[in-house]
């Protein structure tokens, strides 16, 4: 895996995210109430704390919950709840070393279909199915993963020419056509739930 991805936007931060597996998984993870700029830069910031270039599942994991959780909260924060994070990273790259022998790329290297990979990508800790479709629709539309089946197992994410997601991100436009689409969902959610009538 070595692709150009601009889901950051920051250049040392995205080469990170390009080139392992472990980064953009922790990035999805991390894309949680937040900027999806400052959740992908967050990997970056992560390897350059702990003194490497890439991340490992298992140095990760090797960590004290607490001293790992100070990589995180160290200012600048990776996320707005910096120790709730470092515990979710550290159950996704415990999960993975239990699974996949630390080896995030397994997870679809042999995946039989769409569906077979979005299972995968559920059953890892901090990833609901939204979560495992996004990210399944990014491995599909940016990273060459396209097992039979995965734009409808990715379901709206999945969509050609959409503006939905992280998935459809590859530069600065696409990532205000993007944030636009997120807003009006989140107004129209809003807008739904003010005109429902009230019970009783």
């Amino acid at each position: 895996m070595d692709v150009t991805l601009h889901l950051a936007q920051d250049p040392e931060a995205d080469a990170l995210l390009g080139r392992s597996p472990l980064a953009a998984l922790i990035g999805m993870l991390l894309d949680q109430q937040i900027p999806m700029e400052w959740a992908f830069k967050g990997p970056a910031t992560i390897a350059r704390r702990m003194g490497t270039e890439d991340l490992d599942a298992h140095e990760i994991v090797a960590f004290e919950p607490e001293t790992f959780g100070t990589l995180l909260s160290d200012k600048p924060a990776v996320h707005r709840y910096p120790g709730s994070m470092a515990k979710r990273i550290q159950q996704l790259c415990q999960y993975l070393v239990e699974h996949y022998d630390g080896d995030p790329e397994a997870i679809w290297r042999d995946a039989g279909d769409g569906r077979e990979l979005l299972r995968r990508l559920e059953e890892l800790p901090g990833f609901g199915k939204q979560k495992a479709q996004i990210f399944l629709a990014l491995l599909g539309k940016q990273l060459g993963v396209r097992p039979e089946g995965w734009r409808e197992a990715a379901g709206p994410y999945g969509e050609a020419e959409s503006f939905r997601s992280v998935a459809d991100i590859t530069g600065p436009e696409s990532l205000e056509r993007v944030r636009a689409y997120k807003q009006e969902a989140k107004a129209a959610a809003k807008s739904a739930k003010a005109t429902k009538p009230s019970a009783g």
